[in-house]
């Protein structure tokens, strides 16, 4: 039905408000499925490392696994950090994908870093916990040049930023109606 990719850095809320749009979407009656980076991280592309190529593979296999959900009438969601401008354009020109840009600002990321991954980033270099390749920090993260939706967590509630989305989703879903009702007049 409708192929959504997200795109920005950790913390920012991405899967939190796919979690909640999916919700939402279901009391509707609506399929939905999310397609959590984290999650494919661990299992489909544990394969993969953090090189712009193998990031850009991330996207492009989250982007298939999408676009089969999709072909069996299923929202898909792809929560994912989604860091290059020709990752995001690709999984538009194949399968139609919209982009939402879930922005926050680093110093808030940072305040938040519910998964101590900007803490690890910023740690000195040569420091045994170091964490390099974090998204925004010490790896390219792109700012997107396609924009379907604009959502900055910082200035938004989740309850708000949810209601944003959902919005969105049912207005795409009305457009791919009504263009399939009149390819049929």
């Amino acid at each position: 039905m409708l192929l959504i990719q997200f795109t920005g850095l950790s913390g920012a809320g991405k899967t939190t408000l796919a979690q909640m749009v999916k919700h939402r979407l279901n009391t509707l009656g609506y399929s939905i499925m999310v397609i959590d980076g984290d999650t494919y991280r661990k299992t489909l592309n544990h394969d993969l490392g953090f090189s712009k190529a193998d990031r850009l593979e991330n996207i492009r296999r989250l982007g298939y696994v999408g676009y089969e959900f999709v072909q069996q009438g299923t929202i898909a969601l792809i929560a994912a950090i989604n860091p290059h401008e020709s990752g995001r354009q690709k999984l538009r020109e194949l399968y139609n994908a919209k982009t939402i840009w879930i922005d926050c600002p680093i110093p808030q990321l940072i305040l938040r870093d519910t998964k101590g991954l900007y803490h690890k980033a910023l740690l000195p270099d040569g420091h045994r916990d170091k964490l390099y390749h974090l998204t925004g920090i010490n790896d390219v993260f792109e700012d997107p040049l396609v924009v379907d939706l604009y959502l900055n967590t910082q200035q938004l509630t989740e309850e708000d930023a949810c209601g944003r989305l959902t919005g969105f989703i049912l207005s795409q879903i009305e457009q791919i109606t009504n263009t399939r009702a009149n390819q049929h007049i």
